[in-house]
Order: C-alpha cells, then sequence, then structure tokens
C-alpha cells in the first residue's frame, strides 16, 4: 500500500480537494466523482459525502494509496 502525507495548512480540507492536492486525480471534479462511486474511505469507513471535511489525524484511503493528515 502506498501511504502518502499530506499537511494541512487550515483547520480542515474538503475530500474532494484532499484527493487532487494530493495528487491522487486531476480535479476536483474527478475527485467528487470518485466519492460518488464510493471507492474512498475516511477512517476506515465509505464515505459519500463530497465536500466532508478532513481534519489532521484522519486517514482518506482509495484503493491501494492512503492519504495520512498531518497538521
Amino acid at each position: 500500500m502506498q501511504q502518502l502525507e499530506f499537511e494541512l495548512r487550515g483547520e480542515f480540507v474538503e475530500l474532494n480537494q484532499l484527493l487532487k492536492l494530493s495528487g491522487v486525480c486531476d480535479s476536483g471534479g474527478a475527485g467528487k466523482m470518485l466519492v460518488a462511486e464510493g471507492v474512498v474511505s475516511v477512517d476506515g469507513k465509505v464515505e459519500l459525502r463530497k465536500t466532508a471535511k478532513i481534519r489532521a489525524g484522519q486517514v482518506v484511503t482509495l484503493g491501494d494509496v492512503q492519504i495520512v493528515v498531518l497538521k
């Protein structure tokens, strides 16, 4: 499994933007489509809210990619 670290610059980042900013997908729109397909998990649970607020300490998983959100 590939593990990426994303350093948070504010209080939170929206899930679709996190996918874009970490390089998992090309755009926020592509991130929204991935979330809508039900292939993105946050802390082990499938997340269907495209703009869910992701905060430091959370782990986002998409396929074999794991994104650890740091402060």
